[in-house]
């Protein structure tokens, strides 16, 4: 029903928009079927960016301090939730404004949280079928930006050690703009370690340059409620999202 209801919305909007269907199979041989939702703007323009958020959640409590909600999935407002409201907002405003004279491919992973620790390669399983299983292998965008964890209040979004490694001046571009708008707060431009994350497969298995914009402050994981069945709507600030959303839509339209 979730998956119907984002396609719905990003046609309401314009976008064209398709499904990819596939099954992956779980760290734990579990079979999941999968349903990477992707819509594009202006589909006809050879020179594109790619956006990017996993839109399922975890579905496993695993980090909650309460043992009994280990089995349970997560409502996920932050860890999913927040970067697809952001990409489905500036999915409205551009189709708002025919000014805009690039391509937008927004993709919505799924997948992505049904992994473990410590073993390789069991998260963004939605990604790595996409990557190895792309719809249009000839279109390659300039470079992509990757939503996670992009909603929770006091925010702090470092520059992460794969981001740095594989696309380091697109990341400045982004840290700079978001400075530039009065958002220096939110992007730190402390370095912090690497992680898996989504973004990391659109770089080794896509060959296209990606960044992550992920709560990654220093000191500890990731936000307060991450992986519990606290990061429900109240872990959401709306100026967090303002930042985020405001800085991506100032990226893309700064693009000479």
């Amino acid at each position: 029903a979730c998956a119907e209801w984002l396609q719905d919305k990003f046609r309401s909007y314009g976008l064209q928009g398709k499904v990819q269907n596939g099954v992956v199979t779980a760290f734990d041989g579990t079979a999941l079927n999968i349903y990477n939702i992707i819509a594009a703007y202006k589909p006809e323009r050879a020179k594109r960016i790619m956006l990017s958020a996993h839109w399922d959640t975890r579905p496993f409590g695993d980090n909650d301090p309460d043992k009994t909600y280990h089995t349970q999935p997560i409502p996920g407002a932050n860890d999913g939730g927040s970067g697809v409201a952001v990409l489905l907002e500036i999915a409205r405003l551009i189709s708002q404004d025919d000014s805009l004279d690039i391509g937008v491919d927004i993709f919505l992973w799924d997948a992505e949280d049904y992994g473990k620790p410590n073993v390789e390669n069991s998260y963004c399983l939605g990604t790595q079928y996409w990557a190895k299983n792309r719809l249009n292998p000839n279109c390659l965008p300039l470079y992509g930006i990757n939503l996670d964890m992009v909603g929770a209040v006091n925010a702090r979004f470092t520059m992460e050690g794969q981001s740095m490694m594989f696309a380091p001046e697109v990341m400045k571009k982004v840290w700079n703009i978001g400075a530039e708008l009065g958002y220096g707060s939110y992007f730190s431009t402390i370095r912090t370690d690497p992680i898996i994350d989504d973004h990391v497969y659109v770089n080794r298995l896509a060959q296209i340059p990606m960044i992550d914009i992920i709560d990654k402050p220093t000191g500890r994981a990731f936000f307060g409620q991450w992986h519990t069945h606290e990061d429900d709507i109240h872990t959401i600030s709306k100026e967090t999202l303002k930042a985020v959303g405001q800085t991506v839509l100032a990226t893309i339209y700064y693009e000479p």
